[in-house]
C-alpha cells in the first residue's frame, strides 16, 4: 500500500524526540527557510535536513509516492514562475546576464537562474524537515507532548486522531479500490488516464459513507466514556524533555535567529552573487 503521510516506527534517534520538540524544530526551521533566500544558508541546511533524513533510518520506498508528489510540485513551481515573471531574477538582482533567447520575453538568464535555484533549496530544506515530523511522530505521543507545553487536552487529542485517520483513510481506499475491480472495474494500467480518473471518481462517495459512518462511531465512544467532562487527563504516551530534545529545540532557535540576523545585516533576504 502507498505511504502517504503515516508514522514509520524505527529506532532511531530522531523517533525517541517527543513530538512537542519536533513541532517546535519544524516551525523555527520553516520560518528560518521561508524568511530567507541566502543561499549559503539554505544549502548548508538542505545538507543538515538530508542528514537528519539519514538519521531517522525512513528508506525510500516508505516514502517514495510523496517524494514523488513533492518533485513534481516543485517542477510546476518552476515552470509557473518563468511563464509568468520570466524577469523576477533580474528584477532582485539589479542586472542581465543572457544565456538563451527562447521568444518574446522568454530570456534565460543567470539571474533568473540562480532565482530558481534558491526557491528549489527552499523546498529541498524543508520537504525533508515536514516529511520527518509526520512519518517519525507517533500520534498519541504528540498528542501528550502538546498537552504538555500547554494545549487543551481537547485540541491535542483532536490532532491525535486526524493524524490517526489518515492511514485509515489509505486502507479504506485501497480497500474500496479492490472491491470494484473484483467487480470489473478496470483502474490498472491497461485502462487510459481518463478511465482510471474516471474509475477512482467512483471510490469517493463509498469513502465519504464510511468516513462519516467511522467518525459517528468514534464521537459516540468518546461520549460514552465522558471525553471532556473533565479539566485535565492522564496520558499513557506522555514523556518529559529530554537532553536531546532541549538541544534539537536550542539548534532550530538559533539557526532562526542566524536567518534572521543575516537578513537584517545583509539588509536584503537574497544572497547576490552579481554585484
Amino acid at each position: 500500500m502507498i505511504n502517504l503521510f503515516n508514522y514509520i516506527d524505527r529506532p532511531s534517534p530522531i523517533h525517541r524526540l517527543t513530538g512537542a520538540c519536533k513541532l517546535v524544530c519544524l516551525v523555527t526551521w520553516s520560518v528560518a527557510a521561508m524568511t530567507s533566500f541566502y543561499t549559503p544558508l539554505l544549502i548548508a541546511m538542505t545538507v543538515a535536513a538530508l542528514v537528519l533524513f539519514r538519521c531517522a533510518k525512513l528508506k525510500f520506498k516508505d516514502i517514495s509516492f510523496v517524494v514523488a508528489l513533492m518533485l513534481i510540485y516543485i517542477a510546476m513551481n518552476n515552470i509557473l514562475i518563468f511563464l509568468f515573471s520570466p524577469d523576477h531574477g533580474e528584477n532582485i538582482y539589479g542586472s542581465q546576464t543572457v544565456l538563451l533567447k527562447l521568444f518574446g520575453p522568454y530570456v534565460v538568464t543567470a539571474e533568473q537562474l540562480f532565482y530558481h535555484l534558491n526557491v528549489i533549496l527552499k523546498n529541498a530544506c524543508t520537504i525533508p524537515i515536514v516529511l520527518l515530523f509526520i512519518c517519525t511522530t507517533n500520534p498519541s505521543e504528540f498528542a501528550a507532548s502538546l498537552n504538555r507545553i500547554g494545549v487543551s487536552y481537547k485540541i491535542s487529542y483532536a490532532v491525535a486522531l486526524a493524524l490517526r485517520y489518515i492511514p485509515d483513510i489509505q486502507r479504506e481506499y485501497r480497500d474500496i479500490s479492490l472491491a470494484q475491480q473484483a467487480r470489473g472495474t478496470e483502474m490498472s494500467k491497461k485502462a487510459s488516464l481518463v478511465n482510471r480518473l474516471k474509475a477512482a471518481s467512483t471510490i469517493l462517495i463509498p469513502l465519504i459513507l464510511s468516513s462519516l459512518d467511522r467518525i459517528e462511531v468514534i464521537s459516540n465512544a468518546m461520549e460514552l466514556r465522558g471525553f471532556g467532562k473533565t479539566g485535565k487527563r492522564t496520558w499513557y504516551s506522555g514523556r518529559k524533555f529530554s537532553r536531546s530534545d532541549v538541544l534539537f529545540m536550542a539548534a532550530c532557535v538559533l539557526i532562526m535567529i542566524g536567518s534572521l540576523m543575516i537578513t537584517w545585516l545583509n539588509g536584503s533576504r537574497y544572497f547576490n552573487p552579481f554585484q
